[in-house]
């Protein structure tokens, strides 16, 4: 049953979608939905060990739920009713639900990962009395380099898929594009696909944003050029908002 213990994360397991449970609530109609709301309730009742609550006193009802989940009451009251049902949920004395497997799912942040994170975070600026970089300091990685080992880990993926490696363009190489993308770009944008290409490695790089398409964003900026009327490129630093 629930504890006074307070919890931060969940832990899926690999195996967590083919429980037998999770299985049959997938399986029925608008079962994924079922399994969303799901893991939002699992998500809402970990501050209260399992139980869901919105403060000591007050236990969620169907209605709030619906509200927290920004789901449709009916939709929520047909899930309760599943969970109750497959055991994901309990109804205790005092009226209010608890989730059944939270115990199988919880984290805390005591835990040895956390503590780690809390030190490399305390750590991140601290010298020695010489003046370098203390032993400890070394294992932590700014973001950019999170971020390139990131895409290192994308560029291993693609290939283990038998894809060709994107090239790496850009002043900062940190714009990808396959040859097929790369030759289209320099067919259809001759005098400026070299200048595009700078522009956007630069603008990725001074602002931290990430794009799904390079190519597709080096498109969506020559026809709002074209759209403009203008013969060379805009400056997408304050317009620029929304990420391919």
């Amino acid at each position: 049953m629930a504890d006074n213990r307070k919890y931060y994360y969940l832990k899926l397991k690999e195996s967590y979608f083919d429980d037998d449970a999770i299985v049959l609530l997938e399986s029925m109609q608008d079962g994924i939905l079922y399994s969303y709301i799901l893991l939002k309730l699992y998500l809402k009742s970990l501050k209260h060990g399992g139980r869901l609550q919105l403060d000591e006193s007050i236990p969620y009802t169907p209605q709030m739920i619906a509200t927290i989940t920004r789901q449709q009451i009916g939709t929520v009251e047909r899930a309760i009713k599943i969970f109750l049902q497959l055991g994901l949920m309990e109804q205790m004395a005092d009226g209010a639900f608890y989730m059944s497997n939270i115990e199988l799912l919880i984290g805390q942040s005591s835990t040895e990962g956390e503590r780690k994170r809390r030190a490399r975070q305390a750590n991140r600026t601290a010298l020695n009395p010489g003046g370098q970089m203390s032993a400890h300091c070394l294992d932590i990685r700014p973001p950019e380099i999170e971020i390139e080992l990131e895409i290192e880990k994308e560029l291993e993926r693609e290939l283990e898929k038998g894809h060709p490696t994107p090239a790496a363009l850009g002043r900062y190489q940190n714009v990808f594009l396959s040859d097929a993308e790369l030759s289209e770009i320099q067919a259809d944008f001759p005098n400026l696909w070299q200048e595009y290409i700078e522009r956007l490695s630069e603008y990725m790089a001074s602002t931290g944003k990430t794009y799904k398409s390079h190519a597709a964003t080096i498109r969506r900026w020559a026809k709002e050029d074209r759209r403009k009327g203008k013969g060379g490129i805009s400056d997408y630093s304050c317009k620029e908002g929304e990420s391919l």
